[in-house]
């Protein structure tokens, strides 16, 4: 089977400025990706989709097999991640001359995950023989214990009131929090559902360490101390 790394970057982040191609403990937070992407060899083309050339031009420098230019109506605020990918996957079909089986999209704002978590959510597709996988971590919060919101009227309300009353958060449902790092799917599930969630969608879990998804300044400051603690270890 043939199989495609897509990596969706847009230019003019708001919460963390130019995020994408910021440097990273010596690295452009894109070339991290990158990296994985190439150490898995899972892929036959990785592909990195952009309405920024900058952002190009440094995804060509760290190893992009295909330079896809984003049109401006895929790269506005308001603009939804699966057209994107689709968008992507239809150029490099288009410059291949092949159909690819599978699609992988890495986040660029996820940087902690290892090789081996692609491999792994890619080989539970296979396994379960399912639509597609998504990359979870378990929730710090629980909406039936201690995830609040407030109602039209400002009262405060679980935000998933349990039947029965829970004193315990370990006695609360298993809850998972997306960590935007690894999307898979099988090429007719990502073209044919209009959602990224199907009947047999399937989760991969992987731990908090690897699992913080950067989109404030804080985000980007707690990766870079665990970047650096990794590559110290």
């Amino acid at each position: 089977m043939t199989c495609i790394c897509t990596v969706c970057v847009r230019g003019g982040s708001k919460g963390v400025k130019n995020k994408n191609i910021r440097e990273l403990v010596g690295k452009p937070l894109l070339a991290y990706t990158l990296g994985q992407a190439k150490a898995c060899e899972l892929f036959d083309l990785i592909a990195v989709s952009s309405d920024s050339r900058e952002i190009l031009e440094v995804g060509r420098r760290w190893g992009a097999d295909l330079l896809v230019v984003r049109p401006p109506e895929l790269a506005t605020d308001t603009a939804a991640k699966l057209p994107v990918i689709r968008h992507c996957v239809q150029e490099a079909e288009l410059v291949t001359g092949k159909q690819f089986d599978i699609v992988v999209d890495l986040d660029a704002t996820s940087p902690l995950r290892l090789p081996e978590d692609i491999r792994g959510a890619v080989n539970l597709m296979e396994i379960e023989k399912a639509s597609n996988v998504i990359t979870v971590a378990p929730a710090r919060r629980s909406p039936y214990f201690n995830l609040v919101e407030l109602d039209d009227d400002g009262v405060v309300r679980l935000s998933k009131p349990p039947v029965e009353p829970i004193v315990r958060r370990q006695d609360s449902p298993q809850c998972f929090d997306m960590n935007a790092s690894i999307y898979v799917w099988k090429r007719s599930a990502l073209f044919d559902s209009p959602t990224l969630f199907n009947p047999d969608t399937r989760l991969f879990i992987m731990p908090p360490e690897r699992s913080v998804d950067i989109d404030t300044e804080f985000d980007f400051e707690v990766v870079e101390l665990l970047m650096r603690k990794r590559i110290a270890e």
